[in-house]
């Protein structure tokens, strides 16, 4: 079944979308949730969450890529599940150094104004990617969006550890320096 039917089995209440969307991109979805949470079961919940966010959400929302839209609602599951962790117990997982990582060329949302200009941000970030190579581009889509540990990208594309490490270093100050220029403060 390809997206749009799926979105249609949504826009008319029809709960074969949650069988479809499960078919479909549970493997996905499962994968982002696992690599924030490294707990199985977690993963599995943050999964049906996304089902249920989709479920909630479309209609209203008609989206363009299905699998973005739930891998955003399965990452954002997956974040909060991770901050209610943390909160209980030191947490674990890639979270914290992927996070640490970027801090010093991405400034937290800490005030209204930086809420504001959060979308300016996202659309800088998309257009230093994409003038990106593809697989530069595509490690640090799978270090900083689907929380992949670098040994796993590095077995993924066979390269080091180092390599991607260092690949990984010199984007972050890449889009630094690229988000300065853009006028975004950090």
């Amino acid at each position: 079944m390809n997206d749009q039917e799926i979105v249609d089995l949504y826009w008319a209440r029809n709960e074969a979308a949650i069988d479809a969307t499960a078919k479909k991109y549970g493997r996905y979805c499962h994968a982002i949730a696992y690599n924030i949470l490294q707990n199985n079961e977690d993963a599995e919940e943050c999964t049906n969450d996304a089902y249920l966010g989709a479920w909630n959400s479309i209609p209203p929302q008609r989206p363009a890529r299905l699998s973005t839209y739930l891998g955003k609602i399965t990452r954002n599951a997956s974040l909060n599940r991770y901050k209610r962790c943390k909160a209980e117990k030191r947490g674990h997982g890639q979270v914290e150094p992927v996070l640490s990582e970027l801090e010093d060329c991405i400034p937290a949302a800490t005030n209204v104004e930086q809420a504001v200009e959060e979308k300016l941000l996202a659309a800088a970030i998309n257009r230093f990617l994409s003038a990106q190579p593809s697989r530069k581009r595509v490690v640090f889509i799978r270090r900083y969006w689907h929380v992949c540990g670098v040994r796993e990208i590095a077995s993924s594309y066979g390269m080091s550890e180092s390599k991607v490490t260092s690949m990984l270093f010199r984007m972050r100050k890449e889009l630094k320096t690229y988000l300065e220029k853009e006028g975004i403060v950090l």
